[in-house]
């Protein structure tokens, strides 16, 4: 019992020991000295500051690390907003021809969002006096996957201006002196922070985002995900049984109307998202979206125009219905794949829930896919049988003894 007790305390103060080893925060470095320091959310980075506001003067040292041997680590202050567009930034990398560190300032403006134009060094239009940047360990120091880097700088604010927006992030490789587009995750993607480097007191992040963030994921996996792929199934192979009849039609539809209902709720609920996250793009993600939604849509639309069986437009009603459903129903499930990714779930468990459902509806897929050939192989032999027959019974002209 004493023995199970003693492993239980040092188990619970290795945890601690642990946890406050991953929130600590640098104040002291071998050249300097800050009266205040913060880890930040994000890519296990930290700040530390001096603030002196009879001259708002701001010293202020940025620890991150990088993730490449070719790689690059940035911090910066946006005058503006919590963002990445506007940032006024200090990026250290490799140089090129020597392989010393250099630091270079860069600003972010819309273009570097688009990747319209490689990133080029210019001066900052903040009043920067000083900055510099060092490798954690000295000069013996190299650069490598988890080198730590120290980023120093002395800015002059303006008066009475003390809360700011300090975003930060790291890349892969550089081409020549420009730093290349950062990994997208959603921890890479929101590397931003609003600090008041008078109290100390950073801005809260949006955590009431996290409820809406989960409605969509959840929404968009049961509708785009699983329902339409499942009203498609229903459609092809339900219409086979004689004993549903025509009943596979109200079965297939209502599935169907379902799946684009909710998965409408949940594609309001992304842009809702959008508009509350500003400076965070999932270009494909939001592309992708857009195309399942309008093609759902089409889909659902269709229904009211559907011609009678009879009617000479119906083989094209048909095609331009297969087509459409099949592009809504890949397009949704790849999105699906895509917003995982995106919100940073691609090992989750959430999503290996996703793909035992998928993979199960695949697997049902397969097994009625075989059981139509074996009915449409068996009803292909009766009939060559009948031929057969029949001829047969016209060759002898004994029609009447035939069937």
């Amino acid at each position: 019992m004493k023995k199970m007790m003693m492993m239980s305390m040092l188990l619970l103060l290795n945890i601690l020991a642990k946890s406050a080893s991953s929130s600590h925060c640098i104040s002291r470095t071998s050249s300097k000295t800050f009266e205040r320091c913060m880890t930040l959310p994000t890519q296990q980075a930290s700040i530390a500051w001096t603030y002196r506001p009879h001259n708002a003067t701001l010293e202020v040292g940025f620890f991150g690390s990088f993730i490449s041997p070719s790689g690059w680590v940035g911090w910066g202050i946006n005058p503006s907003s919590p963002e990445m567009t506007g940032t006024r930034a200090l990026v250290a990398f490799p140089d090129p021809n020597s392989g010393q560190l250099v630091l270079l300032p860069y600003i972010l403006d819309p273009t570097v969002k688009f990747q319209k134009s490689p990133l080029l060094s210019r001066p900052l239009d903040l009043h920067l006096l000083s900055s510099s940047a060092a490798l954690y360990g000295g000069r013996m120091a190299t650069i490598h996957s988890g080198a730590t880097i120290e980023i120093y700088a002395t800015i002059k604010l303006s008066p009475n201006k003390t809360k700011l927006h300090f975003t930060w992030n790291r890349g892969l490789y550089v081409q020549g002196y420009s730093p290349t587009i950062h990994p997208t995750n959603l921890n890479d993607l929101a590397s931003t922070a609003t600090i008041d480097i008078l109290s100390g007191a950073a801005a809260k992040s949006s955590t009431h985002l996290k409820p809406l963030k989960i409605s969509h994921g959840l929404l968009n996996a049961i509708s785009w995900g699983f329902l339409l792929p499942l009203g498609a199934v229903t459609a092809r192979y339900l219409r086979h049984f004689e004993s549903v009849g025509p009943a596979w039609f109200y079965i297939h539809a209502g599935v169907q109307i379902t799946g684009v209902f909710l998965g409408t709720v949940g594609f309001s609920i992304g842009v809702r998202l959008g508009e509350m996250s500003p400076g965070r793009e999932y270009g494909l993600h939001r592309k992708l979206g857009f195309a399942a939604f309008v093609l759902g849509w089409l889909q659902t639309v269709a229904l009211v125009f559907r011609p009678k069986t009879t009617h000479k437009f119906r083989k094209y009603w048909k095609s331009y219905h297969h087509f459409v459903g099949y592009a809504s129903v890949v397009l949704g499930v790849v999105n699906c794949f895509q917003g995982f990714q995106v919100m940073g779930e691609s090992g989750s468990y959430a999503l290996l829930g996703y793909c035992l459902c998928l993979a199960t509806l695949v697997g049902v897929c397969v097994a009625l896919e075989v059981n139509s050939w074996v009915v449409f192989c068996r009803k292909a032999k009766e009939e060559k049988i009948k031929r057969e027959g029949g001829l047969v019974c016209r060759s002898r002209k004994t029609s009447a003894s035939c069937e």
